[in-house]
């Protein structure tokens, strides 16, 4: 059987390989798609719901509160946004990491258009390079959103005011947006491991739900592991157990170590993976 391999060295005159498959179309075929639109839905009303739950059942307090954030919630827009950012980064916004990055070339292998990309022809770097990047930019929109929305739903609930620290002390609105950009910019680096076996994953099986499905299970043996104390140091290798790091910024004298120990691992996991799908994708048999 014949297979579909990168584009031939003596190519059609005026053939450029940066011109085939622009940003704008994989974007445009992306936004399309149903899918992206429901997780779109649904990191726009997760604040919406979490609001609601507060103004339902009252302030939260009391000595049940095993998270500080929680007591502070409701004492501005920006504490309202942290908490909703806490309670989200850990799994819920891994969903959406996992969907854009795990989707985008099995989906296509299981629509069978995938040889058809590669025959037009799309060079295969290229077009991991096309799909790479429209993914990174939907999770970056993605990630946004949820402390975006929080911040203008929590600040029309409870005010525009300083942050307060469960600690104690507060934190200026303008200290405290860079210090929440900072926490968004740390989640989506702390994720590119769980994008970068998606992606992987995404290559290696024409099952879009397997290569999602994969990802995620990653996170939920990472937390678990992440959880069993008698690892003792073996988990700092573990990219989830860093996953809340960022919340040491949300003090007086901010916290480095832990965000930047989370980042190495995250991101030398994710060179290695991303690596691995680039060197399978190219060797790959494409037959459907």
């Amino acid at each position: 059987m014949s297979t579909i391999t990168d584009a031939p060295s003596a190519t059609a005159h005026g053939f450029s390989a940066r011109g085939t498959l622009p940003l704008r179309v994989e974007a445009v075929r992306q936004l399309r798609r149903r899918r992206t639109a429901a997780m779109a839905a649904l990191v726009v009303l997760l604040p919406l719901i979490i609001l609601i739950a507060f103004q339902v059942g009252g302030s939260p307090g009391g000595d049940r509160n095993q998270n500080g954030l929680l007591t502070v919630a409701t004492a501005s827009g920006a504490n309202f946004a942290a908490t909703c950012l806490f309670l989200s980064s850990g799994f819920f916004l891994v969903v959406p990491v996992a969907l854009f990055f795990g989707d985008t070339v099995a989906s296509e292998a299981g629509w069978s258009s995938l040889r058809y990309l590669l025959a037009a022809p799309v060079p295969r770097s290229r077009l991991l390079v096309s799909k790479l990047t429209v993914a990174l930019a939907f999770s970056t929109v993605a990630t946004l959103l949820v402390p975006l929305v929080a911040l203008a739903a929590g600040t029309a609930a409870y005010g525009w005011k300083p942050l307060q620290l469960p600690t104690g002390g507060e934190l200026s609105t303008g200290t405290a947006a860079v210090r929440l950009l900072v926490a968004i910019g740390f989640i989506l680096l702390s994720q590119l491991v769980t994008a970068a076996l998606a992606f992987w994953l995404s290559t290696v099986t024409d099952a879009p739900l397997g290569a999602v499905g994969g990802a995620l299970g990653l996170t939920i043996l990472g937390n678990i592991l992440g959880a069993i104390t008698a690892l003792g140091s073996v988990r700092d290798f573990l990219p989830t157990y860093w996953a809340y790091s960022w919340v040491d910024l949300l003090q007086t004298d901010p916290q480095w170590n832990g965000m930047i120990k989370g980042v190495s691992v995250s991101v030398s996991y994710a060179l290695v993976l991303f690596a691995l799908a680039f060197r399978h994708f190219r060797a790959k048999d494409v037959v459907s």
